[in-house]
């Protein structure tokens, strides 16, 4: 849920429509907020606001440099113009960002610069509308991707150059391998493999349960879903043993760890089926929406014989595991609440999906593993030809 102080800051923002001078709305939001000034960005724990002038509603005013958004990208970045009527906000994380503008030719994934104008910031993301209305479904969508999710495509937007990745190129003899993709995970939730495979990683929740709770409430959604992922899934037992020591005593630092940018976390092969499970966490007491795979690694894996693509999602609550399921993609609720983020990848990528956190809220309370073989093939159809 959005924080309290942001939806305060809404309301006194809309409430000032028609202030017409930017100066003293920032006197006036500073004598109610006691907010922090850095530079031109003024920020609290909760958020970070930049004020901007026009007289119209259209404006390319610079707002910010990219790498002093990367600063407060973490939290909402809101974007306030002022107008001689009213008071527009705009939630300008970067992946509502359309490019970077000003001054940003060397820019690249190791060079970050150049500034972001608000002609740069998207005014619709997908089809939901950048309005404080949306905030909280719009914030929920970027914590999942972070700066780092959207570096890559910024620099090719801006810099016209392309990542070195690649579209896989579906054929014919591919496609109907994937078609039969939900049959297969129809069989295999049916199946004894299933229920092994669940037990495995339900032990190893079991045995890192402990860890699992502290890490839970780690603020850091990224960190906080790669600890987790680790614990269950990793596989060098070194770094999961310093990650361990690391969560149990206080003030001492996480230490630093990448993660393969893989499909899933946990491969397992049966003699029937080929399992890759995606470890995902589920705060049940926070609002999000989790990543879910990227669509060009999904099909090329579909694309091979007995591959099954499974997530298993763990819900935490403060002190409390709720539960632990086991689902395909192709679950009936999981499949309908998929956001396909088409519009934000780059040329050479069909996207990344996310869920409705409310539905994955609801299948941990109340598991199954429904399958519906048509609209999951409409669904496939979608993916591929994007």
């Amino acid at each position: 849920m959005m924080h309290k102080e942001i939806i305060s800051f809404i309301n006194f923002i809309k409430s000032k429509d028609g202030i017409a001078n930017k100066a003293n709305l920032i006197k006036e939001v500073q004598e109610k907020f006691k907010l922090t000034k850095d530079r031109s960005v003024y920020c609290s724990k909760n958020f970070a606001v930049r004020f901007s002038f026009s007289t119209s509603t259209s404006f390319s005013n610079t707002v910010i440099s990219l790498s002093n958004l990367q600063k407060y990208d973490d939290q909402p970045f809101i974007v306030c113009l002022v107008t001689p009527t009213k008071n527009i906000l705009y939630l300008a994380n970067s992946t509502f960002l359309h490019k970077v503008s000003h001054s940003s030719q060397l820019l690249r994934i190791d060079n970050i610069r150049g500034s972001i104008n608000g002609s740069d910031i998207a005014k619709k993301f997908s089809d939901i509308d950048n309005s404080p209305e949306n905030f909280e479904k719009l914030f929920s969508i970027h914590a999942e991707l972070g700066f780092d999710g959207n570096l890559a495509r910024l620099v090719e937007a801006t810099t016209n150059i392309s990542p070195s990745g690649k579209k896989f190129v579906v054929t014919s003899t591919a496609k109907a391998t994937i078609q039969e993709a939900p049959r297969r995970a129809m069989n295999f939730v049916q199946s004894k493999e299933y229920t092994q495979l669940k037990a495995e990683l339900d032990a190893k929740v079991e045995k890192y349960k402990n860890e699992i709770l502290i890490a839970g409430f780690i603020e850091n959604v990224n960190i906080r879903g790669r600890i987790i992922e680790y614990l269950i899934a990793g596989e060098d037992e070194k770094l999961r043993k310093s990650l361990v020591k690391a969560l149990h005593e206080r003030g001492n630092v996480i230490p630093g760890f990448k993660t393969k940018n893989n499909l899933a976390d946990y491969i397992r092969t049966f003699d029937k089926f080929n399992t890759a499970t995606d470890v995902k966490t589920k705060i049940m007491v926070l609002s999000s929406n989790p990543k879910g795979y990227n669509i060009d690694k999904l099909l090329e894996f579909l694309a091979t014989g007995k591959s099954v693509f499974m997530f298993y999602f763990i819900g935490i609550e403060p002190n409390k595991i709720v539960n632990k399921i086991l689902t395909s993609m192709f679950q009936t609720d999981l499949l309908k609440s998929t956001i396909l983020l088409k519009h934000w990848s780059g040329r050479n990528s069909r996207g990344v999906t996310q869920f409705e956190g409310e539905i994955i809220h609801k299948l941990i309370l109340s598991p199954n593993n429904k399958i519906d073989n048509g609209e999951s093939n409409k669904f496939l159809e979608t993916l591929i030809d994007l």
